[in-house]
């Protein structure tokens, strides 16, 4: 009976100890706060709120325009020939409407790099044009030349020069600007006095603002 009774005590001991044991387990739980499996207290309104994305700026392409001095020179090369080319209009560019007839003036003088004294012509010119709106290309108006009405062209050596004017006519209303294509056909003697000659071919391009009404 007494060996009984000693079981019986320890029983009631380790018992005892053991609910000690889950209470302070308990106490400590409650005193660290927030279990480790609950984020939500790293959350913050920072995090939380979403970045909104940069609203997109808008960018505004300034159309160019060449004559808005009232001239401008190009220098071009055709071999060994060396080109001096100037573009002016006697419509001032405010009036340079889609629906106005504009007219371009144009005029040309060349000089040989390694000159033995031939002379230098002009056989043709072509004009092309490009016409551009807000929405992209519009209809261009019909291509422009002048071929030379003597053989084997018009004399261009300095200090002789070609002049031309080409009228560009009506525009689509929409045209903002235009870019025009120039191709010269140049013949170069293959020696003084001589009636061979060698072509060569310069291009130039000129883009000019449509003023808006």
């Amino acid at each position: 009976m007494a060996h009984n009774r000693r079981s019986g005590s320890r029983r009631a001991v380790r018992t005892a100890l053991a609910a000690t044991l889950t209470l302070a387990a308990a106490i400590g739980l409650s005193a660290c706060g927030t279990a480790p499996w609950d984020q939500s207290r790293f959350n913050t309104d920072a995090a939380a709120t979403p970045t909104k994305a940069p609203t997109p700026t808008s960018t505004i392409t300034p159309i160019i325009n060449e004559l808005a001095t009232g001239s401008t020179q190009h220098d071009l090369q055709a071999g060994d020939i060396a080109l001096t080319v100037t573009y002016y209009s006697t419509l001032s560019m405010d009036q340079w409407t889609a629906d106005a007839n504009k007219p371009l003036s144009f005029s040309m003088v060349g000089k040989l790099g390694s000159d033995q004294g031939q002379k230098i012509y002009l056989s043709r010119v072509t004009l092309t044009s490009a016409v551009n709106g807000p929405d992209g290309s519009l209809t261009p108006p019909a291509p422009l030349s002048d071929q030379a009405a003597v053989a084997p062209g018009y004399l261009i050596k300095d200090p002789y020069s070609y002049s031309q004017t080409f009228i560009i006519p009506a525009l689509d209303p929409a045209a903002t600007s235009m870019t025009l294509s120039f191709t010269y056909e140049i013949l170069l003697q293959s020696a003084p006095d001589s009636s061979d000659y060698a072509k060569q071919t310069a291009s130039d391009q000129l883009t000019i603002a449509i003023a808006q009404p």
